[in-house]
């Protein structure tokens, strides 16, 4: 069994941060990405977590929407770590209803793991976690922290969310309607999006509005992600001490290029 240390979760800044606004977003989470993203990364994750076998590490694990799926998939260990407490609460009512027992859920920094040495075989950072990281001394750090806890040869794969610089700006367009939970309140998506080319930073500002009329709710909050091309972040892994074996355009595994709809890089920790 994989144990954690006390999680480091420093206490929010003053300042523009990655992980602002995820506590917010949780409720929403699964309904917005069930009508949008949905569960097509999984099966891939799944293949090549079943390739490796030993144990695995999710970066960003959130409402569990990878980890359960890859826990019920695997005859491994998976433990799951994200900041949000909010997301981590629903992520364990998930792996309560699927009654796994080698799934753990830690609420930690992804910057500064809480694990051994060497702790898992396979790390994995899905559907862009790691741009997150809105400076680059985070993404250093990240990546040295994810070398620490894998051994010479151990895996690392991530994707990154494609062409954020090419999102065009928008103010309150309508992305989403539909109905929520068993109530089957009437629920919208207000979305702006604002980008900031210098720092190389996109903003989603997002209005969730439940219900209708006097008796309608308003949940708002800003999610930023940070532009990260694949050559780039392919340099930082081989800062960090990997070797990049595949840089991947499509979940089925074909070739990576600067046009492809998916960007998933695997490494080898040399």
């Amino acid at each position: 069994m994989v144990k954690a240390r006390t999680a480091r979760v420093p206490k929010r800044p003053a300042k523009e941060e990655g992980h602002h606004g995820w506590d917010e977003y949780a409720p929403f989470y699964d309904w917005e990405n069930a009508r949008t993203f949905g569960r097509r990364d999984v099966p891939f994750w799944q293949r090549l977590v079943a390739a490796r076998g030993g144990r695995v590490l999710e970066l960003g694990s959130g409402t569990g929407r990878v980890t359960v799926p890859l826990a019920k998939a695997v005859d491994t260990r998976v433990v799951g770590i994200d900041r949000s407490a909010a997301m981590l609460a629903r992520g364990r009512t998930r792996l309560r209803r699927a009654r796994l027992r080698n799934v753990s859920l830690v609420r930690g920094d992804i910057r500064h793991l809480p694990f051994a040495q060497n702790a898992f075989d396979t790390v994995i950072a899905p559907y862009g976690i790691l741009q997150s990281l809105l400076r680059e001394r985070d993404l250093v750090e990240t990546l040295s922290a994810v070398a620490g806890v894998l051994p010479s040869g151990g895996v690392f794969g991530l994707e990154l969310v494609a062409d954020l610089p090419d999102w065009r700006e928008y103010q309150k367009r309508v992305s989403l309607m539909g109905r929520r939970g068993r109530s089957g309140r009437p629920i919208t998506l207000l979305e702006s999006v604002r980008q900031d080319a210098r720092r190389g930073l996109t903003f989603f500002d997002q209005e969730f509005v439940e219900g209708r009329g006097r008796t309608a709710t308003r949940q708002q909050f800003t999610l930023t992600f940070r532009t990260i091309a694949v050559p780039k972040m392919a340099r930082r892994l081989e800062a960090a001490g990997f070797e990049v074996t595949a840089l991947l355009g499509d979940y089925q595994g074909g070739p990576w290029d600067p046009r492809a709809e998916v960007w998933i890089l695997l490494a080898r920790k040399s």
